[in-house]
């Protein structure tokens, strides 16, 4: 397991997937869940090496001496330091769900460092962006016909309304709620809940600068969203994808907020051709 360390002195780990081309640099989301829940994203390591960041504090990472430092903007310069670690002039880089905002924010201060940019499944928030409970409804009601929805729903409107969360909702944030989906649930706890408020706290956004920044982003970035998923919904991912000059937008049918686990070859595919397109990669 590599290990490298923060600007800050914390010594972080990332996980090396796989063998083929220069890695695909992965920001893990949660937020704030070790990178272990990510898998192999649906086989995309047979295709390009993947560096995993578990972000600090989570998975193999160490926790900081200053918790502050959790907050999503601070840790920008923890993925800089995992360029330099791994050599690379420019990476390739992808960021899932709210690991995703950590991926923008990256790229709005160091655009010249990013070759290409996957943003999987994102609460598009480092754009001033949120799914609202009314776009969670709206997905959860495309969800009547499931033989798990009757006992679920109630839940989720209850957790919506400021309830605990009951993991009688879990489904709703698959495309298919089955034994894998189950273990994989079951799998992704990282017990950061302290760490997940500081990353999305007060000072962490600056939307009107992050937008202002992106907006002239040279490297080409792809926004993957899932058909059946409430956080974002595809047209809350649409309006993202406006932001940047060179997006290209796709949405998953029959996905939920992890589709490379709803249909791997799909998604496998269709990142993996992304990441290879080297046209209208900025020299």
């Amino acid at each position: 397991m590599p290990t490298f360390t923060a600007p800050d002195g914390t010594v972080l780990a990332h996980h090396s997937l796989g063998d083929r081309g220069e890695p695909v640099v992965v920001l893990p989301g949660g937020p704030m869940l070790p990178s272990a829940y990510l898998g192999d994203l649906g086989g995309l390591a047979a295709h390009r090496r993947l560096a995993l960041l578990d972000l600090r504090g989570t998975g193999d990472s160490a926790e900081p001496a200053d918790p502050a430092t959790y907050r999503c903007d601070r840790q920008v310069d923890d993925v800089e330091a995992l360029r330099i670690h791994l050599g690379l002039e420019r990476i390739d880089l992808l960021g899932h769900s709210a690991g995703a905002s950590l991926a923008m924010l990256y790229a709005a201060r160091y655009p010249a460092r990013v070759r290409r940019l996957a943003l999987i499944t994102a609460i598009p928030r480092a754009l001033g962006m949120a799914a609202t409970p009314e776009h969670r409804l709206a997905a959860a009601r495309l969800r009547e016909g499931e033989p798990w929805f009757a006992e679920a729903f109630p839940a989720f409107e209850k957790w919506l309304d400021g309830g605990d969360f009951d993991d009688a909702v879990l489904p709703f944030f698959y495309g298919r709620w089955d034994e894998a989906a189950a273990a994989h649930a079951a799998a992704a706890d990282g017990d950061t809940d302290e760490a997940a408020e500081i990353y999305v706290s007060d000072g962490a956004w600056d939307p009107p600068a992050t937008r202002a920044a992106l907006a002239t982003l040279a490297a080409p970035v792809l926004v993957y969203a899932g058909e059946l998923d409430g956080g974002p919904r595809p047209e809350l991912a649409r309006r993202a994808a406006d932001v940047f000059p060179h997006a290209e937008f796709v949405v998953q049918p029959g996905a939920g907020h992890y589709p490379w686990l709803d249909d791997p070859d799909a998604f496998a595919t269709r990142v993996v051709a992304f990441f290879s397109d080297r046209s209208r990669t900025p020299s």
